[in-house]
């Protein structure tokens, strides 16, 4: 009976891929290609993580972004009170202080944007600009810069229209403001580019992963069958053989009462 259990206890295995759906589950199974398969599984995770930190960065850019068009405004605004300002035929010394008191509160718009925007604790506008993240786990990475707008940084932290004052100065403002945002507008651009090829690359390294360690279903289901059919017909066998051990033993004893009788 001894044959039994052991082919009975060997079929524990031959469900394993079934249960858990890979071919390879260690590496007694296949050493190689479990070592393939791992490799290509870190190349998938180490591709997926820098899809997730390329649409960080892609937020990262949208709250600055959104940041930086509410200068944008502040800065028009502020051109518009200027030139109004500037016409010296009709306008008084009472209305150029009232414009500059809407420019002074426009500034501290500014200053407060430039301050509080921020993302995961640190500070977008106020500072160099400049970011950087990896896109994947070789070592590739990304720049970008969002730029700055403090008051300092725009040239607008004197303005003031109650004296003499230089239109260009509200003029390169706007212009370094926009820049910024043109500016990662295309460095999101970009990033999408390399999130697709991330998403990708991940898709075809998983599949080949796959076609490597997981469970070709269809063939598992007949190598199955035709292991249980085998098992199935050893056990008959050895069940048959019993029985002719008994009948043989029988026999002898038949026979030998016959001729001591």
């Amino acid at each position: 009976m001894s044959g039994v259990s052991g082919i009975s206890g060997s079929s524990a295995n031959y469900y394993q891929p079934l249960a858990t759906g890979r071919r390879i589950n260690s590496a007694a199974d296949d050493a190689a290609g479990l070592s393939v398969s791992e490799e290509l599984d870190r190349n998938a995770t180490g591709l997926d993580a820098g899809s997730n930190n390329i649409r960080s960065a892609q937020d990262l850019i949208k709250v600055a972004d959104g940041a930086e068009s509410q200068v944008s405004d502040y800065l028009q605004r502020m051109k518009e009170l200027a030139v109004a300002a500037s016409n010296d035929a009709v306008v008084s010394d009472d209305e150029r202080r009232a414009y500059q008191d809407e420019i002074d509160q426009l500034k501290k718009g500014i200053a407060d944007i430039a301050e509080q925007t921020m993302y995961n604790g640190k500070r977008l506008l106020d500072g160099d600009g400049s970011f950087s993240l990896a896109t994947d786990s070789n070592g590739n990475t990304a720049s970008f810069n969002v730029g700055q707008s403090t008051l300092r940084s725009l040239g607008i932290e004197n303005f003031d229209v109650t004296g003499q004052f230089d239109m260009s100065v509200l003029d390169n403002a706007i212009q370094s403001v926009s820049g910024n945002r043109s500016s990662m507008g295309a460095s999101s651009n970009g990033m999408d580019y390399a999130y697709n090829f991330n998403t990708q690359a991940s898709y075809n390294v998983t599949s080949a992963s796959s076609r490597i360690a997981d469970t070709d279903y269809p063939q598992a289901v007949t190598e199955q069958k035709k292991k249980e059919n085998l098992q199935a017909y050893a056990v008959l066998m050895q069940k048959k053989q019993q029985e002719d051990e008994q009948r043989r033993t029988q026999n002898f004893f038949t026979n030998t009462n016959i001729f001591t009788s």
